[in-house]
């Protein structure tokens, strides 16, 4: 099921699903999870927007009790959340704050998890870093699709590197900070750039030669350049954002009255 520790969701599907329910065989959980996170990452549902149920199991073909598990699951990784007599919202765009803070304690863990890798990591999780790189190199084209699959190489690239390092806690801790769907979410329409996959290439390099060295500062070196990206994004919200709000008027000037003697 999609919402496992085994893989990362596959984006590029996701932005491309219909909202049909479709013919292959699927769990109706399953089904209900992958057409609300497709609409979440995509922004079909907007962030903050109320998630409605009786309309969804309409639109999907299927009773409420699935959409109700489902939106349970997108609420264990913080894409929704529950208000008590209400219903379930999307969850916000993470903060400015809030993406600093990621980005600091990815940058604490993830360096060393890839010197892990490098050092311990089996062949056949090499052999499958390996694929990345040509999959990642075929999704430069711009549009929608193509960012999808550089984000899903990403997600993977992520996912394997922690799973690889031998240590078990640090691949749950990085699987549950769900990192990718939300900087996903606030990247959507940009496009992949070459640097980005300058990097992750670095990254797959330094493990292929298990160079723990090389493979730390490959890593860190990228997420400190994905976090310079990301602050570019925030400031360009926060410039429209400043340019859309009207300037407070002016308070009422009070002039003082002379009084006669």
């Amino acid at each position: 099921m999609a919402a496992n520790n085994q893989e990362p969701l596959s984006f590029a599907r996701l932005v491309t699903l219909d909202e049909r329910r479709p013919a292959y065989p699927q769990s109706l959980v399953e089904l209900a999870y992958e057409q609300l996170l497709s609409m979440l990452v995509t922004m079909k549902i907007a962030p903050g927007a109320h998630i409605g149920i009786e309309a969804l199991a309409r639109q999907l073909d299927i009773s409420q009790t699935p959409i109700r598990e489902a939106l349970t699951l997108l609420e264990a990784q913080k894409l929704a959340y529950k208000i008590p007599n209400v219903g379930f919202r999307a969850a916000e765009l993470l903060t400015r704050r809030e993406v600093h803070d990621l980005f600091e304690l990815r940058l604490l863990i993830e360096p060393a998890a890839a010197a892990f890798a490098a050092q311990k990591a089996e062949d056949g999780a090499l052999a499958r870093l390996a694929g990345l790189a040509g999959e990642m190199s075929d999704a430069q084209t711009g549009n929608e699709l193509a960012y999808a699959q550089f984000a899903e190489g990403d997600a993977k690239l992520h996912h394997l590197v922690a799973a690889a390092s031998g240590n078990r806690f640090i691949a749950e801790t990085v699987e549950g900070l769900h990192a990718h769907l939300h900087i996903f979410r606030f990247l959507f329409k940009t496009n992949a750039t070459t640097k980005a996959l300058q990097e992750h290439e670095a990254i797959i390099a330094a493990l292929l030669a298990r160079d723990p060295v090389a493979a730390e500062r490959a890593m860190r070196a990228h997420l400190e350049a994905s976090r310079a990206r990301m602050n570019v994004v925030l400031e360009e919200q926060e410039r429209l954002a400043a340019a859309q709000t009207p300037p407070a008027p002016d308070g009422p000037t009070r002039r003082g009255r002379s009084r006669r003697r």
